[in-house]
């Protein structure tokens, strides 16, 4: 039964676009989807290595970053004489070029930051994540500054002009958020399924026991940097080729802070957490832009926050779960007493 739970939640996400028609709603469901697949990339190492990386967001945006550049095409001015010209690539390659890019910045940001632990490697993450930004914002003559990069082909799959598939329009942009992300639940699960996740789970819950029965450390931790960083730059990489215009702005620390408040809702360390504390709080904002002003929406989303928090310490999927296993022993112990079971 827990099996078909994944593949009843897919059915129904397939299904909304029969419900909802409302482009604008489309549009929410594209962008909350987006975010939910960078949070399920942070949770595989909040939730599952026990590290608290607050520079997530300068994986995602170096995803969208390369992805937009590659496929636009770009001049690296290094002298007079050595001039560097890429051409536009394919949407598809370019996708393929940003993940590549962001899980190397993962693995080399693990092996760097991985030797220290606790407030240290929560600042190298964070500084991190600040120098990408101060990259994008002053590196004009690639990333055009502030200016933002513009124009960025909607995504595209195909091998050659003569068949390609193009994602303009919102309802195909949907159903390739929920490709995207049902391909990086389904890694995340066989990982952390897998010896090499519990190995994780094992070094979070007890890193020197892990160590003293031959679990190597930095080992594990950066292959979770390696995976996490690259789903996150797929998520980059779409999110730039949806809306077609990314800015310095896409690093901005409110949005690691958004990725945090998704995992810890739904329950870290969780496959479904980060899904349904993105869903929750990916839809309370513009639910509450129709009802209340922009003073009195922060009062509520963040007292909505301290509730669930407060009430639901482990997050909702792991309260529910507790529940629902507490229901079915209460019933299987009723109907072990009653005179049919006995």
């Amino acid at each position: 039964m827990r099996a078909l739970a994944p593949l009843a939640g897919l059915a129904a996400l397939l299904a909304v676009p029969l419900v909802v028609t409302d482009q604008y709603a489309l549009h929410i469901l594209i962008t909350t989807g987006i975010f939910i697949i960078a949070a399920m990339s942070l949770n595989l190492l909040l939730g599952y290595t026990g590290q608290l990386s607050l520079g997530h967001i300068g994986f995602f945006g170096i995803g969208a970053y390369v992805s937009a550049l590659c496929s636009l095409g770009f001049q690296l001015e290094f002298t007079d004489r050595l001039v560097l010209t890429v051409a536009p690539k394919p949407v598809w390659l370019s996708f393929v070029i940003a993940v590549a890019t962001a899980a190397l910045f993962g693995f080399l940001i693990g092996k760097l930051s991985f030797k220290v632990r606790g407030a240290y490697f929560v600042i190298v993450t964070l500084s991190f994540a600040e120098v990408a930004r101060l990259v994008a914002l002053n590196w004009v003559s690639l990333t055009q500054g502030p200016m933002a990069l513009n124009n960025i082909p909607p995504f595209t799959l195909g091998l050659s002009d003569a068949w390609q598939l193009t994602f303009y329009r919102k309802l195909p942009n949907y159903f390739l958020m929920i490709a995207i992300g049902a391909g990086a639940y389904l890694l995340i699960a066989r990982l952390v399924r897998s010896r090499l996740g519990r190995a994780m789970v094992a070094l979070k819950e007890n890193e020197s026991l892990a160590t003293s029965v031959g679990i190597d450390v930095t080992r594990y931790l950066v292959l979770a940097a390696v995976v996490s960083a690259g789903i996150a730059g797929a998520a980059g990489s779409f999110y730039a080729h949806y809306v077609r215009i990314i800015d310095p702005d896409i690093f901005l620390f409110i949005y690691t802070v958004t990725m945090v408040i998704m995992i810890v809702t739904g329950g870290k360390g969780t496959l479904l957490g980060p899904i349904v504390g993105g869903i929750l709080f990916g839809f309370i904002p513009p639910v509450l832009r129709e009802v209340a002003g922009p003073e009195l929406q922060w009062i509520i989303y963040g007292l909505i926050m301290i509730v669930v928090v407060f009430f639901l310490p482990e997050g909702i999927v792991p309260a529910v779960t507790r529940a629902w296993a507490a229901r079915r022993g209460r019933a299987a112990t009723a109907s072990a007493r009653s005179p049919a079971g006995s």
